[in-house]
């Protein structure tokens, strides 16, 4: 309040008048909201003195979940390394509601060290999901173990059992934004998938795929350096390659 009225005062001694007061006061309410917004950011955000950090199987040191976090839930399934930073509004869930039980005794979502996921992520775990170390993901990347069934077709899929195969993804590895990782992908490490990219099964390490399904279009194959490819696995000629 009393820098309101210090503003206002300052405002008429220089001459502004309806407009210009208006313009102040609102510049100065955006300086206000930003500033305490960021406070409660900062103070909102989940590290390993938090309280909520103690409910996970394990929090690793220097570990952040930004805030606001997405939808969080059965985080003793959910192991996060050293270093970690999940960017704001990433959903980490095991399981389909809060509180299920989870016939595991090891976590089923485990996250490395220094890994990065970027903002509005989801990771959804039910058997289970390997995170290397040093793994970054753009925003909106969606992981999952888990996918309909489609076992009959006279049945709406949304009621059919769901089909549970692990996932795991290599150290090193950056996952592009909007990329999906659907169940029994096992990434190889240091690979790149591109934007957008739906990865549905094995890839090799050091490479880099694209498209939906992704495909491999390029690879680095030692004492031959990177080689370009197809994208239907097929090796483009040597002298094709740059």
């Amino acid at each position: 309040m009393y820098a309101v009225a210090s503003a206002l005062f300052r405002a008429r001694r220089s001459g502004f008048a309806g407009n210009g007061v208006r313009q102040l006061l609102r510049s100065i309410a955006s300086d206000g909201i930003d500033q305490a917004w960021h406070r409660v950011c900062t103070l909102g955000a989940t590290v390993g003195t938090s309280r909520r950090a103690s409910g996970f199987a394990h929090f690793g040191h220097g570990s952040i979940i930004s805030f606001p976090p997405g939808t969080v839930f059965n985080e003793r399934w959910i192991s996060v390394g050293d270093g970690v930073l999940i960017g704001p509004r990433v959903s980490l869930s095991v399981g389909m509601v809060p509180d299920q039980p989870i016939p595991s005794d090891r976590a089923v979502i485990s996250i490395g060290n220094r890994c990065v996921i970027g903002q509005g992520g989801y990771i959804v775990g039910h058997q289970r999901i390997d995170i290397g170390d040093d793994v970054q993901t753009g925003p909106y990347v969606y992981i999952t173990d888990q996918n309909h069934g489609y076992e009959d077709p006279d049945l709406p899929i949304g009621i059919q059992w769901p089909v549970n195969k692990g996932v795991s993804i290599g150290p090193g590895t950056w996952i592009g934004t909007g990329a999906v990782i659907l169940p029994g992908s096992s990434i190889g490490t240091n690979v790149v998938v591109g934007a957008g990219s739906v990865v549905t099964g094995e890839v090799p390490d050091r490479c880099v795929v694209v498209g939906a399904p992704a495909r491999i279009v390029r690879r680095y194959k030692p004492g031959l350096g990177w080689r370009r490819y197809a994208g239907n696995d097929r090796e483009v000629p040597s002298e094709a390659t740059g």
